[in-house]
């Protein structure tokens, strides 16, 4: 039993050695691999970057390819340490950073049997949002923790929003169809759809526009709708934001998940109940 224990007492004592390497930032070890994981990154998505340009990739092709095996490789390492240092390894890979790890090592592997998959490596420049808790930027994960919050009490309010949006563009596509007809470009209600929504947002392509004074008024309306209406949903979201009162995020790591941002008095994980 003794020896059990001892074994039991060892396994748990590396797994949080290594936890507090791989998962925190508080410490010389812990900030240094997570930088050192950042530089990785940027070296890796530069490399995609050059391999995407043509005179790049035939001058220098074989090279930046067996760089790019060599990131991926050291991410999957990277990946299985992060398993190997929580509790709940399944907890972990379900989170938001455990998908964006392992969506940064897929998609050299997919190549093999996949070509073209690699271009999908520009992903890997997800995992740079560590950098808001390695560099202890804790306003700014206040601040983006603000912003998902307002974004989520307002999502009803904003599909209510985009409905009557969607009402107004089929409404008046129907309109511009009937005022200027396939004769002036508007060979469909969808495609009349297609022009209400470019002008409503004030984007204007110019690939089709009204011929006819009737329609040229018309376009007018929408123009004019165009600017009320991309006020309403920055009001929307900007009055939850100011309604919002969101603590200070600690950027503690959940031994078992992996999981940080809880508040700073928190004494338990909120996503799975294990003790910080």
């Amino acid at each position: 039993m003794a020896s059990r224990s001892e074994s039991e007492s060892a396994a748990t004592g590396w797994r949080n050695r290594l936890h507090q390497v791989v998962f925190e930032a508080e410490t010389p070890a812990g900030r240094f691999f997570d930088l050192t994981v950042l530089a990785l990154i940027l070296g890796s998505v530069a490399t995609v970057l050059a391999e995407s340009e043509p005179a790049l990739r035939q001058q220098h092709g074989p090279l930046l390819r067996g760089l790019e095996w060599v990131f991926t490789g050291l991410f999957t390492v990277e990946y299985a340490l992060r398993l190997l240092a929580v509790r709940r390894p399944a907890a972990w890979a379900r989170s938001f950073f455990g998908i964006v790890d392992l969506v940064a090592i897929l998609p050299t592997y997919l190549s093999l049997v996949l070509p073209g998959a690699q271009a999908l490596l520009v992903l890997r420049a997800l995992r740079l949002l560590r950098i808001f808790r390695i560099l202890k930027l804790a306003q700014l994960l206040r601040e983006a923790r603000s912003l998902r919050r307002a974004l989520v009490s307002s999502r009803r309010k904003i599909l209510v929003f985009f409905t009557a949006v969607l009402i107004l563009v089929l409404i008046l596509g129907s309109i511009v169809y009937l005022v200027e007809g396939e004769a002036h470009g508007f060979t469909s209600i969808p495609i009349s759809i297609y022009w209400a929504i470019v002008t409503l947002t004030t984007v204007g392509y110019g690939d089709l526009s009204p011929q006819t004074p009737l329609g040229r008024f018309v376009a007018s309306i929408v123009m004019l709708l165009g600017y009320a209406i991309l006020a309403v949903p920055t009001g929307i979201v900007t009055s939850e934001i100011l309604a919002a009162r969101i603590q200070k995020p600690s950027t503690e790591a959940c031994p078992a998940c992996g999981v940080d941002g809880h508040d700073p008095d928190a004494r338990h994980c909120k996503y799975c109940g294990t003790a910080l």
